[in-house]
């Protein structure tokens, strides 16, 4: 008996040291990118057999670039490109890094299913719901426009942590971060899913991944553009097709991981951001977001061969810019 006990603690020792030598990529940041995310280190570890575990968290953009920025994880999932202040904390701390675009997201403006009056909605009429100013005084839907109903105006967005609050921000209010503060914010997607879906009089914005896994329980809603957009004047929904030619304006941008370049060092995560280039084109779609190009993704093989490090972005984002253009740009770091 005490052999068998002997043998059955050495197995119990055995399979834990086994499983603590396995190789942990760590992975945190948007929740708009973790879906995509979360699918690739799926697969990579099934293909892995075992032998490398990927974990995935949701701590929102800024949140995962203060973890990322201090060392803590291997890659950094974000739904908009690193700020001025986060290339200065990852200089502080030394920490470089390889910026690759993965896929295309477009945020969705949503409403509750029973919403009759709101088909389209324009830049202007958006920016009057949700610019600073508004706060206290935009309280109700005639408000935004007299057509409309005299109700109560309940609105749901990301929360100030979330790279999707950042950019709706900067292409609808103008400046990123700036925003009325009486609204329902939430970094959890599924959050603002649930409320707009339980009130008539609400209107909100999520990723188009999150609106498609939920089509039943909530409404889209066109985007008419401005003088900016490619098709003026037009109201045009969020799809494959108008996110790749650059029609649903200014609501559809390209979503990245950051790669700490030590940590590139390692064979897993250069495996794994290998992996992940090779099969968006493929598996980007399956989780309902618009793939890159095909040429979006050979020039991200030939930034990891060379080792490209830093930003095209200067720290900040850009609103309609073609992904071709951004990549061709130098880096700075």
């Amino acid at each position: 008996m005490l052999k068998n006990m002997i043998l059955s603690f050495s197995l119990v020792v055995g399979a834990s040291w086994a499983q603590a030598q396995v190789p942990v990529i760590k992975i945190d940041g948007s929740s708009t990118v973790f879906p995509i995310t979360e699918a690739m280190a799926e697969e990579f570890q099934t293909a892995q057999k075992g032998k490398v575990r990927v974990t995935v968290g949701i701590s929102g953009t800024g949140g995962g670039f203060k973890k990322f920025c201090r060392g803590e994880t291997d890659i950094q999932n974000a739904s908009r490109p690193v700020q001025s202040s986060e290339l200065e904390a990852c200089r502080k701390a030394g920490i470089k890094f390889l910026e690759i675009p993965v896929a295309y997201d477009a945020t969705a403006v949503v409403v509750n299913p029973k919403n009759t009056w709101l088909k389209s909605i324009t830049v202007d009429e958006l920016k009057k719901m949700w610019e600073p100013s508004a706060q206290g005084k935009v309280m109700k839907w005639s408000d935004v426009n007299p057509a409309w109903p005299k109700e109560n105006l309940k609105l749901y967005g990301a929360g100030s942590d979330s790279g999707t609050f950042d950019y709706f921000t900067e292409a609808i209010v103008g400046k990123a971060k700036s925003s009325r503060g009486d609204y329902t914010a939430s970094e959890d997607d599924n959050t603002l899913v649930t409320g707009v879906s339980n009130d008539l009089y609400s209107l909100g914005y999520v990723p188009l991944a999150y609106y498609e896994e939920n089509k039943g329980k909530l409404k889209i809603v066109a985007i008419v553009g401005g003088e900016k957009a490619p098709k003026k004047n037009e109201a045009i929904l969020p799809s494959r097709a108008t996110v790749e030619a650059g029609t649903y304006f200014p609501l559809s941008r390209p979503i990245f991981i950051y790669v700490n370049e030590a940590a590139m060092k390692k064979a897993e995560v250069k495996g794994f951001v290998s992996f992940y280039l090779d099969n968006s084109a493929a598996i980007v779609p399956q989780v309902k977001y618009v793939p890159l190009p095909a040429k979006a993704y050979e020039m991200g093989k030939e930034h990891v061969k060379k080792n490209k490090l830093g930003t095209v972005f200067g720290g900040h984002s850009e609103v309609g810019l073609k992904i071709e253009q951004l990549m061709k740009r130098e880096g700075s770091l």
